[in-house]
């Protein structure tokens, strides 16, 4: 008979998209491989079939061929997703048909229970509540980034304690450990909500815990939007006759700039693509931009005058 993504996912033959979405929701947070540390493999095992049947089940064309033909049917290349582009969603292509993998499990996720980009907490989903049941109050909370993890991306670990009931219904206060996933590219005031994380109130659903990235001061680099500035002093002699700069990235590379023209006050070199991660066009950079201060001499020999009226006053400026 195949697998029955209705039992895995607790849910009636004829459940709604609301009932599977709340059924999904519960039974992911439990099951989440970040908080199962002892048995990690069964709750991935479990999270991928919880997963898999979820996003069978929202989709009607995948439902309806499940419904007709089973899992064989799917598998076997009766699924056919709208474009070709549509890898992600667990079509391999061809007779190979319907795939589901541990990487799509982890898309579903975060589609739930990531905010998406833009500092504006919006949540992909997943937020439906309990209809009437009005909801406790946000809980906000600082994520303070460096400039390494929003050039690079990174997970995070957050703690958190809230007031939730217990078994008998009694407000206590419970601990839990939250896993977070910095995009890179990501700017100052980007909300990540992960709802029905805040406290309990009487009368009220759960409200959401909400965090909300703030950029830690970097030694080096200021940011400017999509763009990098960095200060480099440089000295009237090299500023004059040129000079080439070692620059590490933030993300350890070596970066070589040659300087060849005379750099004068003020003055701004731009390399392209070099700027921070731009998240909502993966692939593109904004702009490094190098900002020289030039260091001027404090005193000069008669000799040194000299020896500059003569170079320079055959110059025409």
């Amino acid at each position: 008979m195949g697998v029955d993504y209705y039992n895995i996912l607790k849910v009636s033959r004829n459940a709604a998209e609301e009932d599977l979405k709340k059924s999904y929701k519960r039974l992911a947070m439990k099951w989440h491989p970040d908080k199962n540390a002892v048995n990690t493999k069964e709750a991935e095992a479990k999270f991928k079939q919880i997963s898999e049947a979820y996003d069978v089940l929202s989709d009607p064309q995948k439902r309806q061929i499940y419904d007709l033909y089973g899992e064989e049917g799917l598998k076997s290349g009766l699924y056919a997703p709208p474009s070709s582009k549509d890898r992600d969603s667990g079509y391999d292509g061809g007779a190979k048909g319907f795939k589901f993998s541990p990487r799509d499990a982890e898309d579903i996720f975060e589609e739930f229970f990531s905010g998406l980009d833009g500092g504006n907490g919006r949540s992909s989903g997943g937020g439906g509540g309990d209809g009437r049941l009005k909801k406790a109050a946000v809980m906000e909370s600082k994520l303070a980034c460096s400039l390494e993890e929003l050039y690079k991306g990174s997970r995070r670990k957050m703690k958190i304690s809230r007031i939730a009931l217990d078994g008998s219904g009694k407000p206590t206060t419970v601990e839990e450990v939250l896993s977070i996933h910095i995009k890179p590219g990501w700017k100052k005031g980007t909300k990540i909500t992960f709802p029905e994380k805040g406290n309990y109130e009487t009368g009220a659903a759960p409200g959401d815990l909400i965090f909300v990235v703030d950029e830690k001061p970097h030694s080096i680099f200021k940011r400017d939007g999509n763009d990098l500035i960095i200060n480099h002093k440089i000295s009237l002699l090299d500023a004059l006759t040129g000079k080439t700069l070692k620059i590490s990235t933030l993300d350890g590379r070596d970066l070589t700039v040659s300087v060849s023209d005379i750099i004068k006050p003020g003055h701004e070199m731009v390399i392209e693509n070099e700027g921070m991660p731009i998240s909502k066009e993966p692939g593109k950079c904004g702009d490094l931009r190098i900002k020289f201060d030039i260091k001027f001499p404090s005193r000069l020999t008669a000799e040194q005058k000299s020896d500059l009226r003569r170079v320079l006053g055959r110059t025409t400026g």
